[in-house]
């Protein structure tokens, strides 16, 4: 392992979170789901700031590092909803978006032309309040932080995000495609 494989291997880490961290989840460890997310999340901080600040980056890194922020977020999403913490209609909404997206870039990339990520403002603000979401619900379980009122209020801002994200996905790769095909022909 040389020193350029720093990034991808914090990201595999992150990658052999998830099944502990969804299992203190179940077993209503709280506390300690909460610091395994929140150490996560700064190992995805990390490992971008080595790919970028040492020009560390690759394609195998482009791609490992959304799955293990999708792995991890789809995987707090299900349990918490499995829960009774986080409504079904939200965790179906989350899953939704995130199979149309995955399923929208394979058929880009095998139908249409290489895919490189390239997540939009919408997505980043989108992943933000969904982490943000995440947190607060279990932050809330180990002391209350915010009630009913202000979860909802939370709870509404990640629908919107999601579906807007999720529509702006498709509008945006469907334009790329249909030009992409235009120069084709």
């Amino acid at each position: 392992m040389n020193r350029r494989d720093i990034p991808n291997t914090i990201t595999v880490l992150r990658i052999f979170m998830v099944p502990p961290f969804v299992w203190l989840l179940l077993e209503d460890r709280y506390l300690e789901a909460l610091v395994l997310f929140f150490i996560a999340g700064l190992s995805d901080g990390l490992d971008g700031f080595l790919a970028k600040r040492y020009d560390w980056t690759s394609r195998l890194g482009g791609l490992l590092d959304p799955l293990a922020d999708k792995l991890l977020l789809v995987s707090a999403f299900i349990a918490l909803g499995y829960l009774g913490l986080l409504p079904v209609y939200l965790v179906g909404l989350v899953l939704l978006r995130d199979l149309v997206i995955v399923s929208g870039a394979i058929a880009y990339h095998f139908r249409v032309a290489r895919l490189d990520a390239d997540p939009s403002w919408v997505s980043k603000v989108n992943t933000v309040l969904q982490i943000a979401l995440v947190l607060l619900v279990i932050f809330n379980q180990v002391h209350a932080l915010l009630g009913p009122f202000w979860m909802q209020m939370l709870e509404s801002m990640v629908v919107l995000a999601t579906v807007w994200s999720g529509l702006d996905y498709v509008w945006t790769w469907g334009q790329r495609a249909r030009r992409h095909s235009g120069r084709m022909e």
